[in-house]
């Protein structure tokens, strides 16, 4: 076989490795907090009411995937990714129908092209911040296009 190929090869299965431990460090980010559901859903209604600004992370303002950054950051020490693609690749995708409280929903034209993260509340509700400010709305309502939901953290049993 020819160096060049051995070459590629190598760096065909390093890559390989490297991205399979990239999702097993996702996969334990989300199974090893021991964060509470009630810490997160609490700090989320705290900020309701409180105003939409592209590109604001808080604590007075927020955009969508700040406001989710936020909220875990703050309430269970989990550390997201900056926008809501980020977010949505990072995650470990969940069926709408195994959406958990405290999952994130993800809504734009298709999976490579995510614009809005909400944070799932329970019985098809979400918070989430928007142009009407940080809300509470239903996942399925007329103006977003559900894409997909990703499951985030492992949390404490409790049923806020």
């Amino acid at each position: 076989m020819k160096l060049h190929t051995k070459i590629l090869l190598t760096l065909v299965a390093l890559f390989t490795l490297s991205f399979a431990g990239f999702e097993d460090a996702q996969a334990s980010k989300a199974s090893d907090t021991d964060a509470s559901y009630s810490a997160v859903y609490k700090l989320a209604k705290q900020n309701l009411g409180k105003p939409y600004v592209y590109g604001a992370t808080g604590p007075s303002a927020f955009d969508c995937s700040g406001f989710t950054s936020y909220v875990y950051k703050k309430a269970a020490s989990v550390s997201l990714p900056r926008t809501a693609q980020a977010q949505y690749n990072a995650g470990k995708k969940v069926s709408y129908k195994n959406l958990q409280k405290g999952d994130l929903v993800f809504f734009g034209w298709n999976a490579s092209s995510i614009s809005h993260v909400g944070l799932y509340i329970g019985k098809g509700k979400m918070i989430d911040a928007q142009n009407r400010g940080v809300i509470t709305e239903s996942v399925k309502a007329p103006w977003w296009n559900y894409v997909g939901s990703a499951h985030v953290a492992n949390f404490d049993a409790d049923n806020d």
